[in-house]
């Protein structure tokens, strides 16, 4: 038996090594899903002014972008952000995420603002009650303040036509 548990070891350790080259690390499940979005006093990223976030989420469907001015696909995925904003009724709001204040503006002034407001999160606080480890992250959370679909990368135009899109109109209704 002793001479078996070496080879029983290697099985064991291939599976899941080969389980986990297999995933898709965007489709990561998130425990957050069903859970109300995290109320935190926090400041506004124009005016400085202070507010309990679940405020601002009541009663609309939005879609919340964890953003930074650092972040390349940030960059990449702003002008898909641009077009949601022109087509969509959903209330977008921004989330910059561990950056300055001066090079969150300056990404804005070059690319545009898609967002109602922005929530600055510079100490990363608001990330980490969402669980956030890469930026760009995506939820769309619904009427309720509740966290109905998380998206970790890029929105692409078909992950907005075929995943978020029906999903949104599905909450507005």
């Amino acid at each position: 038996m002793g001479k078996f548990l070496p080879l029983v070891i290697f099985v064991v350790l291939a599976w899941f090594l080969y389980n986990g080259l297999g995933r898709d690390t965007k489709k990561l499940p998130s425990p957050l899903i069903g859970k109300a979005f995290p109320n935190l006093e926090v400041e506004d990223f124009q005016t400085r002014e202070k507010y309990q976030l679940q405020s601002r989420l009541k009663n609309k469907v939005s879609l919340v972008n964890v953003w930074a001015s650092w972040c390349v696909t940030c960059r990449a995925e702003h002008q898909m952000l641009k077009k949601i904003a022109k087509v969509s009724s959903v209330q977008m709001v921004g989330v910059n995420y561990k950056d300055t204040k001066k090079e969150g503006k300056r990404f804005l002034k070059i690319l545009g603002n898609p967002f109602d407001f922005i929530v600055f999160d510079d100490k990363g606080k608001l990330g980490l009650e969402l669980g956030v480890y890469a930026t760009p992250e995506t939820f769309i959370v619904d009427k309720d303040g509740v966290i109905q679909f998380k998206r970790i990368g890029e929105i692409t135009p078909q992950i907005w036509q075929k995943q978020m899109l029906p999903l949104i109109d599905k909450l507005q209704k």
